[in-house]
């Protein structure tokens, strides 16, 4: 009976507690999940997240030229590693995080590039990503050209800009300033070539006018260079698609890749204006290519692979003595436009004449396309197995030289 009025008793003042200090109302001490505090901090700053919280990375199968991290509330971190820029997407109808916490440490807003969905008004300079932001639907987010109409193998381009949708703003190194300015350009996307012109980078950040440097050539799998398509994916907020598209030109590969090897050794190579050769490093993407197509690179250990340079120059004496007895050539047009004929290939050299496989009828050339469809790499691959196997129909990017 004494129990039962004590308890009577507890009850009146445990209510009046409760009462007093607020029901529910979480104590100081109460810390709420990550997700929880970045949504209430987000609220209470219209829209702006206070902090960046890492939520994910992208799973990437072959590149290792690039990252994308996500954070919660939908922002998207992307880093081309060879030169540590980078890139913070803010979402539509999300402002710009107070505090730029990434990596474990604060960033002065001059070291992370804000660019606010939707992205649009870029210039692109590097021509081989084209491919990707046509493939993903995405050419309406550029409005600036680093190459003529007539520059363009990509027949959307090269429509767009006859229609006027897209517009010539210059090379890379004589940029139109006046013009990407008063279009508000957003960002420009450059090749490795810009780095010959550093002054015009600057001169574009004084327009306030933030640059990216295309990394995809220097990827030493051939897939990898196809995976920046899931950059631009993450930068376009369109990453199921660039993960379709990835998966197409995968599915080509291994089917290639599944092939016997065989002993045939063949040069890749391009004959420059002052008469020097250049050919791809060893550990470059296009060697990984022929050795997936069931070949051998003629050059084993050509280059320092630390450099990370795809290409580089020879002497003909050089290339002759490398070069010689492989079982087939390969020309790359892609910079010249190429040759149409054994003829017209020796008129640029005439030491490839003492070649075995000129002998043989073993040269060819690759399209002029080549180098601008990025997403066709496996379909190349595809080319060059046929190529060694002598099974020579339905060529995509490779034909034979009489």
């Amino acid at each position: 009976m004494k129990k039962r009025n004590r308890r009577v008793m507890i009850w009146p003042i445990f209510i009046g507690l409760l009462i007093l200090y607020g029901c529910g109302t979480p104590s100081s001490s109460y810390k709420p999940e990550p997700e929880t505090q970045a949504e209430t901090e987000a609220d209470s700053a219209d829209g702006a997240e206070s902090n960046l919280i890492h939520d994910h990375s992208m799973e990437l199968e072959y590149a290792e030229n690039f990252t994308v991290d996500y954070y919660v509330g939908g922002y998207t971190l992307l880093t081309t590693t060879m030169d540590g820029a980078r890139f913070l997407i803010v979402p539509e109808g999300k402002e710009t995080p107070e505090n730029l916490e990434i990596g474990g440490r604060e960033e002065a807003d001059k070291d992370v590039v804000v660019l606010k969905r939707p992205i649009k008004d870029i210039y692109l300079v590097a021509s081989s990503a084209m491919d990707m932001f046509d493939a993903l639907n995405g050419l309406d987010a550029i409005t600036f050209s680093g190459q003529k109409a007539d520059g363009w193998y990509i027949e959307a381009a090269r429509e767009a800009m006859e229609k006027g949708d897209l517009l010539y703003a210059g090379k890379y190194n004589k940029p139109d300033y006046e013009l990407i300015v008063s279009g508000n350009c957003s960002l420009a996307i450059e090749n490795m070539m810009i780095s010959h012109a550093p002054e015009v980078v600057e001169k574009l950040e004084d327009f306030g006018i933030p640059a990216m440097i295309e990394y995809s050539s220097y990827e030493a799998h051939p897939l990898g260079r196809v995976e920046w398509v899931k950059f631009y994916g993450a930068l376009l907020g369109k990453e199921e698609e660039a993960e379709r598209i990835f998966n197409a030109q995968a599915a080509v590969l291994n089917k290639v890749s599944g092939a016997d090897r065989t002993d045939q050794t063949v040069a890749f190579f391009f004959i420059t204006s002052n008469g020097l050769v250049q050919v791809r490093q060893s550990s470059d993407y296009v060697p990984k290519m022929i050795e997936i197509a069931g070949g051998k690179y003629v050059f084993e250990n050509l280059g320092d692979p630390e450099t990370r340079r795809s290409t580089m120059n020879m002497q003909v004496e050089e290339f002759y003595a490398g070069a010689k007895d492989a079982d087939f050539l390969i020309y790359n047009s892609s910079i010249d436009g190429g040759v149409a004929s054994v003829e017209a290939l020796l008129d640029k050299c005439e030491a490839l004449a003492d070649f075995k496989a000129v002998k043989e009828g073993n040269v060819w050339c690759t399209t002029n396309d080549m180098y601008q469809q990025s997403l066709s790499i496996g379909y190349l691959i595809e080319d060059i197995h046929g190529m060694i196997r002598g099974e020579t129909e339905d060529m995509h990017y490779l034909f034979h030289l009489e």
